[in-house]
């Protein structure tokens, strides 16, 4: 089941945001996250804020999810009724396995979006999807009600990595249904790998990364196997069923990755993200990176307005039960201090392929980066001055060099 939300200050019950919070609202990107809490199975690694229909209980449905959906979308345009009206750059829609709901109902969250705030003439609209979720006749009706890109969740090509996983669809759905989603005429299509998982042989992710390629998508995301406290995977690696994931391993499986996809014509854009070309990098996730605001619908999901973080409960039952009584759903917010708005500055952008300004480092933060430079960790940007890049060495050791330079 899912694991815990963070404690912070309790969240008013009209949602309201100090004014502080709203004078620049958008100043560096306006987005729409919009979480969907469905799935048909879990999978064994999966703690992520989602639910089969055995797990929903009593007060929650996929029939009444979206009208809690666009009740929460009124509540924040109250919310933000006296800021400068944001423009929105980019909607994200995740979950849980969003193209679990009739895609009638994800237009009509699309459009209610577009007619709370207005849509940017070339906003990136972004759904995520499992393969055995859609349909060649689905994915033309969902680029027809304006959605633009899509992220197929594929993890592995080899059967048994995805009887690990507890995956449901078959070794070859995922680049099938890549190619279904171009067919469809979506702009940018994403595949999803997960690396490391027990018993995956380097041939394996070497087939993976092999069709990605073929499928001819224009984005990839690969991540390494995180074993998460409260999962099946967690629970058959302690009765030493599967053993716990090699970091070595993982680290020479990022290495394939990048030797495979850079020399597919794929450049790397966040430590682990690579795109085709510019316009195919996931701008919903640059403005999570570089500091952006976002509004995030749903139970259990995450918003940032002006330097105020909050995040809804977790239930749906909950969800919708708070917003039925017209109170916010918000379950705890934190409103961060200059100090720890400067840690996730450096945090996220080291990560980013743009790199680091190092006038935005301390004293001793500078000193961390000589040091990460002189060991070969950080690079000079040969397309900025003054700004520091993550070589593949410290793409491998990312979070000590954060570390380094944040003492």
């Amino acid at each position: 089941m899912p694991g815990v939300l963070p404690v912070g200050e309790p969240v008013p019950a009209e949602g309201s945001l100090p004014a502080s919070a709203r004078v620049s609202v958008g100043a560096r990107g306006f987005g729409v996250y919009v979480h969907v809490p469905f799935c048909a199975s879990r999978c064994g690694y999966c703690d992520f804020n989602t639910y089969t229909a055995d797990e929903l209980g009593a007060g929650a449905s996929r029939e009444g999810y979206v009208d809690a959906v666009l009740t929460e979308l009124t509540l924040a345009a109250r919310v933000l009724r006296d800021a400068p009206p944001p423009r929105v750059d980019t909607v994200f829609v995740g979950g849980g396995t969003p193209t679990l709901l009739p895609t009638g109902d994800l237009a009509r969250i699309l459009d209610a979006i577009d007619r709370t705030w207005g849509l940017a003439a070339e906003a990136e609209v972004t759904t995520e999807a499992n393969p055995e979720s859609v349909t060649p006749a689905s994915l033309k009706e969902l680029r027809a009600a304006g959605y633009t890109r899509i992220s197929l969740g594929m993890q592995s090509a080899a059967p048994g990595v995805l009887a690990v996983l507890d995956r449901r669809h078959s070794a070859g759905r995922a680049t099938a249904a890549a190619l279904e989603a171009r067919d469809a005429g979506f702009d940018h299509v994403n595949l999803d790998l997960i690396y490391g998982t027990p018993g995956e042989r380097a041939e394996d992710f070497a087939a993976s990364l092999e069709q990605v390629v073929a499928a001819g998508v224009d984005h990839v995301s690969a991540y390494a196997l995180i074993v998460e406290d409260g999962t099946r995977l967690a629970a058959r690696m302690r009765r030493g069923e599967l053993p716990y994931p090699d970091e070595d391993v993982a680290a020479d499986r990022y290495l394939a990755a990048e030797s495979v996809l850079d020399a597919a014509g794929f450049s790397w854009y966040e430590v682990s993200n690579w795109a085709r070309t510019v316009a195919a990098r996931c701008r919903h996730n640059l403005l999570y990176w570089t500091g952006g605001d976002w509004w995030g619908l749903g139970p259990g999901a995450h918003s940032h307005v002006g330097g105020v973080r909050w995040w809804n409960v977790r239930h749906p039952a909950t969800y919708a039960g708070r917003l039925g009584a017209g109170e916010s759903p918000g379950q705890a917010r934190e409103v961060l201090t200059g100090t720890e708005a400067h840690m996730e500055d450096v945090m996220l952008r080291l990560r980013l392929a743009a790199g680091l300004p190092l006038d935005a480092l301390t004293d001793a933060g500078r000193l961390g980066a000589a040091r990460a430079l002189a060991a070969g960790l950080l690079a000079e940007s040969a397309h900025a001055a003054g700004r520091a890049v993550l070589t593949l060495r410290g793409r491998l050791l990312a979070d000590a060099v954060v570390r380094d330079l944040l003492p």
